[in-house]
């Protein structure tokens, strides 16, 4: 029973600093586009609206971190 809190501490651990990374990627990667066809192609969005995908990508971490933090104490517990 041990085993089990400990692996799943570490996937929801490993999945919090996976997320942060493609988040970073894609943000990255989306504001740069949107300046770009700001500038050349006639976009009407501005690139600091690529910054509204932490959102999802930041909920998404905050679920693995409370996931994390739960099974941690579990396996503390037990």
């Amino acid at each position: 029973m041990m085993k089990k809190y400990k692996r799943l501490t570490g996937l929801f651990a490993a999945l919090a600093i996976l997320l942060s990374n493609v988040m970073c990627a894609a943000v990255a990667y989306s504001y740069c586009s949107l300046q770009w066809c700001g500038r050349y192609g006639g976009c009407s969005a501005p690139a600091d609206a690529a910054f509204l995908l932490c959102i999802p990508y930041g909920l998404g971490i905050a679920i693995c971190v409370m996931l994390t933090c739960f099974f941690v104490k579990k396996y503390q517990i037990s």
